[in-house]
């Protein structure tokens, strides 16, 4: 008789119409209708500005990425990077190999060795972007922005390119067992690099940080920093260096069609009138 009335009991019960399922709502911004047009419907990519706690790394302390500084820096992305491929490469290479996602996060992500993480790319299919609140004390310098933002993508973005087409084994064996790790950054390795025939301290981790990094450096800086970095590597740095260079043009040529001379002039002419004040890194009209 019991189990009889507890049936009936839950027999007359009305189901509510509100889902127990929440989905957090947010109000759409003149940002989100800007990104739609811009970074959607063109190439499917997701510029992530709100912080979401799923796409960062619960190791580090992190804060969300300040409204007006992410407005700029999609303007940045899109217009240094995104459009540069399109214009080397065609706007179909950018489509199939740009990362689908770009999450952003207002502070750097420090290390206990005294580093700090610029971004990182995951699985192909994101690059997350640190620093953004410190964006507005870099804009009006071209050094400083490939310092901290740009070098960045075109870093993450090539260890993307090279989860599709692997690169030469051949590349590893230039500077074969030179690399350090996670010593890059202490002494006596975080000085003289370039004429040990590596572009940059980091570029001392790996054969594919490296890799990443002879791309990245080179087509985010002038030809005249390139000879002056070669001067100071002095002969036998120079011819390691170039080396790996020459690796780098082919692969990018042959597996991806991209000349990254055309590329770093096509980066070069955008940062100029970035940095010249030509592009209004504000504008969020739909036109």
């Amino acid at each position: 008789m019991a189990g009889a009335v507890m049936l009936g009991a839950c027999s007359d019960d009305e189901l509510s119409d509100e889902s127990i399922i929440t989905v957090d709502k947010v109000d759409y911004t003149e940002f989100d209708y800007w990104l739609q047009r811009n970074y959607v419907q063109p190439y499917n990519i997701s510029f992530k500005y709100r912080y979401e706690d799923i796409e960062s790394d619960m190791n580090y302390y992190t804060v969300p990425a300040r409204y007006e500084l992410a407005v700029k820096l999609a303007h940045l992305v899109k217009y240094i990077c995104i459009e540069a491929y399109d214009e080397v490469g065609g706007i179909d290479f950018t489509r199939a190999y740009f990362p689908k996602m770009i999450f952003t996060i207002g502070e750097w992500e420090y290390r206990n060795n005294g580093t700090y993480i610029l971004g990182t790319a995951e699985g192909g299919r994101k690059i997350l972007l640190s620093g953004v609140n410190y964006l507005e004390e870099h804009l009006g310098n071209a050094d400083d922005l490939n310092l901290y933002y740009l070098q960045t993508i075109h870093h993450e973005f090539t260890h993307i390119l090279n989860q599709t087409v692997n690169y030469s084994a051949d590349f590893q064996l230039v500077s074969g067992a030179d690399y350090v790790a996670d010593k890059w950054s202490q002494a006596p390795f975080n000085k003289g690099f370039l004429k040990r025939g590596f572009i940059s301290n980091y570029a001392q981790h790996s054969h594919s940080e490296d890799f990443a990094e002879m791309l990245s450096m080179f087509v985010c800086n002038s030809e005249r920093q390139w000879e002056a970095w070669m001067a100071e590597a002095g002969p036998e740095g120079e011819r390691i260096i170039t080396t790996k260079l020459e690796m780098v043009k082919e692969y990018m040529l042959s597996a991806f069609g991209i000349d990254i001379e055309a590329l770093r002039n096509a980066l070069q002419r955008r940062q100029f009138e970035v940095t010249s004040g030509l592009v209004d890194l504000d504008d969020l009209s739909l036109d």
